[in-house]
């Protein structure tokens, strides 16, 4: 059986997508894993299951991490999703056209900021951060004060003064990830604020690990580093794949960056 499969990425963060009527009665987790093995699959950090109502600009989309586990949100995700509809549904790419997603998380909305090619900007409403807290947490032999809050998905993001080196990073960011603190487990931020409008960080993501960036991560980080860093509420933040903007207004967080489509194709399973 063959189904049609896209893909897309955020500053390196990148998803598999498949239309929801194609998979009825498949085991998600499974069929997950299998797509997203960088080598014998097709290589993503997850799959977005998704179906499109074009006449009134809505969706609703599932994610499933790469190791088959459930997501609530991907910021990123939501502005691939969003950059793939675009892109089939031949809309008028012109500044300010929306998109309306429903995702496990709630309805999210993206209004398109621009485009060039298959690269599409879009800023996206995520909603409030909740349950922001400041807590110290003993993990792998160290003491580490992290900020622990809601972003559509749990998130705790340590503050620190220089970044992890790779072997505290792949030490630090698993345990933190799957601590006791975090029953359904978090994603994980390490974050340096380098001046009150730039944040730079590392991302170890629950069900997929180390990845280039995250859009709901990159959120986080900035409410921590406001909270408890010193950064104001408009901020950059830079993760190995890229830079990306945060705003913490009234309404909530707005996150704004790009979005590349990569391919429609046909996928053949043996």
């Amino acid at each position: 059986m063959s189904f049609q499969i896209s893909k897309a990425h955020a500053y390196g963060n990148d998803f598999l997508f498949v239309p929801r009527d194609q998979v009825h009665g498949r085991a998600l987790d499974t069929l997950t894993r299998r797509l997203c093995q960088r080598y014998t699959g097709l290589g993503a950090d997850g799959v977005i299951y998704y179906s499109v109502h074009a006449e009134d600009a809505t969706a609703t989309m599932r994610l499933i991490n790469a190791d088959g586990s459930p997501s609530e949100l991907s910021g990123n995700g939501l502005r691939c999703l969003g950059a793939l509809l675009t892109h089939q549904r031949g809309r008028e790419a012109s500044p300010g056209r929306e998109w309306r997603v429903s995702t496990d998380a709630g309805w999210k909305t993206l209004m398109l900021a621009g485009h060039h090619d298959t690269t599409y900007t879009f800023r996206a409403a995520l909603g409030p951060p909740e349950h922001v807290t400041q807590e110290v947490l003993a993990v792998a032999d160290e003491l580490l004060r992290a900020v622990i809050l809601t972003m559509a998905n749990p998130q705790c993001v340590v503050l620190m003064p220089e970044l992890p080196a790779p072997e505290r990073f792949a030490r630090l960011g698993p345990a933190l990830s799957s601590h006791p603190r975090f029953p359904a487990g978090t994603n994980v931020e390490f974050a340096v604020v380098d001046a009150p409008d730039r944040v730079r960080i590392l991302i170890w993501e629950r069900g997929v690990g180390p990845t280039h960036a995250s859009g709901t991560g990159a959120s986080a980080s900035a409410v921590a580093a406001h909270v408890a860093g010193g950064a104001g509420r408009d901020v950059l933040v830079e993760a190995p794949g890229g830079t990306q903007r945060v705003e913490w207004l009234d309404e909530g967080i707005f996150l704004t960056g790009d979005a590349e489509v990569l391919f429609d194709g046909v996928w053949l399973p043996r």
